[in-house]
């Protein structure tokens, strides 16, 4: 992987940014539920595709994107805390990528499915976390939320990252032929 901001980074952190911005303005990105946290959300995806295709510092870059949207959309009063609403998100691409790069040795599938997973559980964990060390909800509320919310949120993001991410990088592709007009694969 190639250091600090190249074209392709700054393009795919703009295309998944943008995917972010238009989740969370038309609140297709959220899906209302009645529990303590009032939507459930798909917001996270970009954030784990970010860091999984072009690093951590994409990923942060788009989980800003999603945090400021979630601030700026709030609904309930918890995520009109910055502290709630954007910071843990920064924290999603990162972890989807250090999963990502740890496994991807083992097996690309697993390590793409696992930074699904792992990014969108570091969203509801920390998100939750601060809701509660911030006073807007009890411990107990949290981990139902955490189940009923955070556990849904993560299998969608496993299925969703895997299937965008393994058709990004053309995975199980056989036989690709070079493109005639850029002799890329």
């Amino acid at each position: 992987m190639e250091k600090g901001l190249t074209v392709r980074k700054i393009v795919i952190a703009g295309v998944l940014g943008a995917i972010a911005i238009l989740l969370g303005v038309t609140r297709l990105g959220y899906i209302p539920v009645p529990t303590a946290a009032g939507n459930a959300t798909i917001m996270h995806i970009p954030a784990v595709i970010g860091g999984i295709m072009e690093g951590w510092g994409v990923g942060m870059i788009i989980g800003l994107i999603f945090g400021v949207s979630s601030f700026l959309n709030a609904t309930v009063p918890l995520f009109k805390d910055p502290l709630v609403a954007i910071l843990p998100r920064l924290f999603i691409g990162v972890t989807a990528y250090l999963t990502y790069a740890g496994l991807k040795n083992v097996n690309q599938y697993l390590a793409i499915g696992a930074a699904g997973f792992i990014g969108a559980m570091t969203n509801t964990i920390l998100v939750l976390g601060m809701a509660v060390i911030r006073g807007y909800m009890t411990l107990g509320v949290a981990t139902t939320v955490a189940i009923t919310n955070g556990l849904p949120e993560a299998i969608v993001s496993v299925i969703v990252t895997l299937a965008v991410v393994a058709a990004w990088k053309k995975l199980g592709s056989a036989g690709r032929q070079k493109s005639k007009i850029s002799g890329d694969l």
